[in-house]
Order: C-alpha cells, then structure tokens, then sequence
C-alpha cells in the first residue's frame, strides 16, 4: 500500500525521519540492537523508504538490496547511494518474484508489514531467499496501541485503518492494517519460521534530551513490537 505520505511527500518524509522522536530515537535503535554482525553479509532491506537503514547497512559494510513499494523513494536512495547498492520498485504484498533463493544473510523489515493485507506471499519467500542460519527482523506496530483505533472494538479481527499523522509537520492520511499478535505469529509459523528474539522497544538516551516526556512515556509503554526470526530447517 502506498499512500501519499510515501510519494507525494517523500522527500519531506525523508527530511523528517533523520532526527525525529519514533523513527530515529526509537524504532531504530530497537531494532539494530537485534542484528548480526553485517561485515561482508548480503541483506535485503525490504520496505527501504528512503535509505535511513541502506546508509546504516552499507556504513557497517554490508552489501545491501532494498526494495520499496514507492517509486519516489527508490529515486531517492538511488540519488543517495547509486552504485553502492542495488535498488528497486516491488510491491511486497505480491512476495520477491525477482529474488534468487538462498542469497541472503540478513532479512530486515522495518515499519512496513502493516501496510500489507495479507502477509503469507511476503513471509514465504522472505524464507525462501534467507541462507540456512540467516535471519529476518523486522518491526511494526505494537497490537496493543493499534486497538485503540479499531472501530470495531474487536482486537482480533483484521482491520483496515485510516488516520492522519503529523510526521513532516502536516496532517497526511495514511491507512494501514492492524492485526492481532496470534495472527502475526500465524504468518511467521505457516512461512517455516522461528521467533529466536522479541523486544517492545526500547527509546534512545538522546531521547530524554529532544523530548523528556517523550522519553518517560515509551519507557513505560510500548509503541511498536520488533521480532527476529530463523528458517527452521
């Protein structure tokens, strides 16, 4: 799903995630906290945006892929980082068709499974293209903040929802699927996976500096849920 937060103001997006409170203070460093040495590994960086975890990757010497549903944020990452990694448009909710199996050390996902329907074509050739002892790690939003916006009050239906963030400054409507953990687990268990890690999140100490009650408040509360998973063999 590609909505106008990701193309109409990609490049605001791009400007306002460098430094901002849950991209760059929280999800982040969550979930780099789980990953494996990446010298010399090749990673697939699913759901790229516009190369905040590519430049990350690439820094700790990995050979990065990275994909994107956006056209307008593959031009960005190829502005940024041209011939140092491949780059390119696939809509995730329809798998990896253009991806060898067994030719990736490294999976990652960030914040981006919830704008997916349906995650059983991802999920499947995520471990199809994962090498034997490689993993995949990815973040999304937590189940139990998503429920505060049902409409239907029922936490384990799948529910499409339609809100306005503020993330560059202006309201922008952006529509995601929220889902209940049991299905989650579902999607990683039916695609031959194993959950080795789990984490809630955990806010950076330059948080308590840019926003203290920021900082307080996602100390004691989770926002997103992050989750590495080994094929099973």
């Amino acid at each position: 799903m590609k909505g106008l937060m990701y193309s109409k103001f990609a490049n605001d997006y791009d400007i306002a995630i460098q430094n901002n409170i849950y991209n760059a203070h929280l999800e982040r460093p969550s979930l780099q906290a789980m990953l494996p040495n990446l010298t010399n590994k090749h990673v697939l960086d699913l759901g790229c945006g516009s190369g905040v975890y590519a430049k990350f990757l690439l820094k700790n010497s990995a050979k990065v892929t990275a994909i994107d549903a956006s056209p307008e944020m593959i031009d960005i990452v190829n502005a940024k980082f041209g011939h140092k990694l491949t780059a390119y448009t696939q809509d995730l909710s329809l798998g990896l068709p253009s991806e060898k199996s067994d030719n990736y050390d490294v999976v990652i996902c960030p914040l981006t499974i919830h704008y997916i329907e349906d995650l059983s074509l991802l999920f499947n050739d995520i471990r199809r293209v994962l090498k034997a002892g490689g993993c995949f790690v990815f973040s999304t939003h937590h189940p139990l903040v998503d429920i505060e916006a049902s409409l239907s009050g029922d936490y384990f239906e799948r529910e499409l929802v339609t809100e306005n963030w503020d993330t560059i400054g202006e309201p922008v409507e952006v529509k995601f699927y929220r889902r209940s953990l049991t299905e989650l687990f579902d999607f990683i268990s039916q695609a031959n996976l194993c959950v080795v890690e789990l984490s809630e999140g955990k806010p950076s100490e330059a948080m308590k500096d840019i926003s203290p009650e920021s900082y307080n408040h996602l100390s004691k509360n989770p926002n997103f849920i992050f989750i590495k998973c080994q094929p099973i063999a």
